[in-house]
């Protein structure tokens, strides 16, 4: 497996260019499916996820063309249920269910897996299909539904942590094809749900309250094919943002929406990190002396769960106390132990994680749990005194594209080891 080799105590100064949005595409790409018609997608970032999904499209007899950040899929024939083996490894690819449920009036579709950060499961998402008619059942891995035609209805679609992000995306595409009117109570509000009702839109859908926690869907007999761009990717932005401060360098960030992640960065500003926006750029200060802050993950427009653990590699170096509560996954704290590899001071107390920070860190081999833990990890290893290498940095490539050449041109030095 690859892993990066990071010198660390280098400033990232330059410009960096804000990729397509990771969990705004994966959905998008499973909306095709509604739609014989071709689909042209912009702004894609070329990620494992990705190509992931593709080869989940094709196996469900559809053609799809990667080539400069621009994805053609056509699916104007879906045969089977797709390859087990592809969809139960990525999370995201349950977003195909509701597409073929209402397109086909099946759906066979295996469990879905993804990174180990806590227990996701996907009650709403069969919640919610059931309302829309569906019959569901669950045998040897396996999701069952069926419908002879899908019905609107009236469906709450809030969980203990608050509202779920891809099963308002599943019953939202559902729906676009159902007969009547759906409504989906405590919708998902995040950017990426809207950019998938935005994408639904451009195809004939009829979506009212985007952006809000009422969606209204009001069915139509077809969609057709349409042209998107993708929206900017915040969890990118915010991670190259939290390594410019880390680094106590200076970097201008290019085609990001900062509304998107206003509250990170009202706690950068908190923590001294001097942020300016100014002709769609974001210029970022990291200070001399960074200060503490303390965080609460929540949904969108609460601190998103996918900047925690880049938040504490920053907050590592800050001297005094923060608190980050993490309400979202209860095991999102995987990255602590690496973090205290590189000598960290941290302490878990159940939801919580108490960092002290202020001390120098120190470079070590690291292993990567998931996705966004990696990417605090290589904060870290770029602010860290010395040398760090952080293993199973296939987790990074599900996520960032081409993150180590982004830094390097930041004046990082930071190196992709190729596995035995």
């Amino acid at each position: 497996m690859d892993s990066f080799l990071i010198e660390g105590g280098r400033p990232l100064r330059g410009e960096v260019t804000i990729g397509g949005s990771k969990n705004a595409v994966l959905p998008i790409l499973a909306a095709t499916l509604l739609t014989s018609d071709t689909c042209t997608l912009h702004r894609v970032p070329d990620l494992s996820d990705v190509r992931f999904m593709l080869k989940i499209l094709e196996s469900l007899g559809a053609e799809a063309e990667f080539k400069d950040g621009t994805v053609t899929v056509r699916a104007a024939r879906i045969k089977g249920f797709g390859d087990y083996e592809l969809i139960r490894k990525m999370r995201g690819s349950i977003c195909i269910l509701g597409p073929l449920l209402a397109r086909c009036g099946e759906a066979r579709v295996s469990l879905p897996g993804g990174c180990v950060i806590g227990t996701r499961p996907i009650d709403l998402h069969l919640k919610g299909l059931a309302a829309l008619k569906a019959q569901i059942t669950i045998d040897s891995g396996y999701i069952q539904a069926e419908a002879r035609k899908l019905g609107g209805n009236t469906v709450f679609l809030g969980g203990r942590a608050g509202p779920t992000v891809l099963g308002t995306a599943n019953v939202m595409m559902a729906a676009t094809l159902a007969e009547g009117v759906t409504v989906i109570e405590s919708a998902a509000c995040e950017p990426e749900v809207g950019d998938l009702a935005n994408f639904l839109v451009s195809m004939g859908a009829r979506i009212q309250g985007i952006g809000s926690p009422t969606l209204t869907i009001t069915g139509v007999k077809q969609l057709h094919g349409t042209e998107h761009e993708v929206i900017p990717d915040r969890i990118e932005a915010c991670t190259f943002i939290c390594a410019a401060a880390a680094t106590r360098g200076e970097i201008i960030v290019h085609g990001s929406r900062p509304e998107h992640f206003a509250a990170v960065l009202d706690k950068l500003r908190e923590a001294g990190v001097r942020v300016d926006r100014k002709a769609g750029t974001l210029r970022v200060s990291g200070p001399t002396r960074l200060k503490p802050a303390d965080i609460t993950t929540m949904p969108y427009a609460g601190f998103p769960t996918d900047v925690q653990a880049q938040f504490m590699a920053l907050m590592c170096l800050a001297k005094g106390t923060s608190v980050i509560t993490e309400r979202i996954f209860e095991s999102r704290f995987m990255h602590v132990a690496e973090l205290m590899r590189l000598g960290a001071d941290i302490a878990i107390e159940g939801p919580n994680a108490i960092v002290k920070g202020g001390k120098p860190l120190s470079g070590a081999p690291v292993m990567a749990s998931d996705l966004r833990a990696s990417a605090a990890l290589v904060i870290a290893g770029l602010a860290a005194r010395g040398s760090t290498q952080v293993h199973r940095i296939y987790h990074l490539d599900r996520g960032y594209e081409r993150m180590e050449q982004k830094l390097r041109a930041l004046g990082a030095k930071i190196d992709r080891v190729a596995g035995e």
